[in-house]
């Protein structure tokens, strides 16, 4: 299914983000949303992967399962949010999430602070459109 109509904002006026995301996201003529609650990096077995870069790759593969399971894709993805827990990781993610979304650039907002479970580096929320 196609993603909603969706038309980026990147007003000349604003500083341009440089994240490899668009300023604001209009939805035109979208026909579900599809709200994903804040994926964090454990498997299916209940098992966190070591190291963030690992736990980046695996909280994005339970995003996409969960937009797979309602028979949508990353195309999809009006906006994300992630939490991260150190400012270190800010480029590995950001190097991850255009790996997972390609060319598609959703609105975006990347938070440092504490995740519920210390063993957790990150957690991905996200709003989707068709």
């Amino acid at each position: 299914m196609a993603p909603a109509h969706i038309v980026s904002h990147n007003p000349a006026t604003v500083h341009p983000p440089a994240g490899g995301y668009c300023m604001g996201l209009e939805l035109k003529q979208h026909r579900r949303l599809l709200f994903i609650s804040g994926q964090v990096p454990e498997r299916l077995d209940g098992t966190v992967p070591e190291g963030f870069e690992a736990q980046c790759e695996q909280a994005w593969r339970n995003v996409k399962e969960v937009l797979a399971a309602a028979g949508l894709g990353v195309e999809h993805l009006v906006k994300v949010n992630t939490v991260l827990t150190d400012r270190a990781q800010l480029v590995t993610n950001r190097i991850i999430r255009r790996a997972m979304l390609g060319d598609h650039q959703p609105a975006l907002t990347v938070i440092v602070a504490e995740t519920v479970d210390s063993k957790w580096l990150l957690e991905i929320e996200a709003i989707a459109a068709e």
